[in-house]
């Protein structure tokens, strides 16, 4: 898997997290804990995004 593969999976797997984190914020009852939980996954994949956009050739 090339660099930029893997920076488009990691993309999409952030997306889908932004996606799960609207959807919990506009609940009636949102979870705090899930809504953390979520935050704290999309920053480690922003994190690995650009780690590796840091290394992909020019």
């Amino acid at each position: 898997m090339s660099f930029e593969d893997r920076i488009g999976s990691l993309r999409l797997k952030h997306q889908s997290l932004e996606d799960e984190l609207r959807t919990e914020t506009h609940r009636p009852s949102p979870d705090d804990n899930t809504i953390a939980r979520l935050k704290r996954e999309k920053l480690k994949l922003k994190d690995e995004i650009t780690r590796l956009e840091q290394q992909v050739p020019a």
